[in-house]
Order: C-alpha cells, then structure tokens, then sequence
C-alpha cells in the first residue's frame, strides 16, 4: 500500500460527501382495516409454500445434483 493511497482515495470520496442527503418524510398511520386470523394463516402459507418448500426440496435431493452421470 503506497503513502499516496489514503490521498487518492480521500480525493475520490471528497466530494461525495458534501452532496446534500434528501431526507422522507415518513408518517405512519393505523391500519384502515385490521388484519383478520384467517388473512395471516392464508399470507403465512402462501409465504411458506412459494419460499420454504422449493429450497427444502432442493436441499433434500443435494447428494443427487453432486453425483456425476
């Protein structure tokens, strides 16, 4: 690492960081319409169909992408 390596990259950040950071104005409110039991058991399971069950099929059957035909 040379001694002009922190002067470069100061140079190259320098300005960066005198760009203005636009900040959201972010306002949370209640919900209009509350979430029923079954809205959760239907979202958690479609959740649980389309992620876990591919990548649990996936891990399951491993050995037999690794082996060779």
């Amino acid at each position: 690492m040379s001694v002009l390596t922190p002067l470069l990259l100061r140079g190259l950040t320098g300005p960066a960081r005198r760009l203005p950071v636009p900040r959201a104005q972010i306002h949370s409110k209640p919900p209009r319409v509350q979430l029923g039991t079954m809205d959760v058991v239907i979202g958690l399971t479609s959740c649980f169909l389309c992620f876990l069950l591919p990548s649990g099929w996936v891990l399951s059957n491993l050995e037999s992408y690794k082996k060779r035909e």
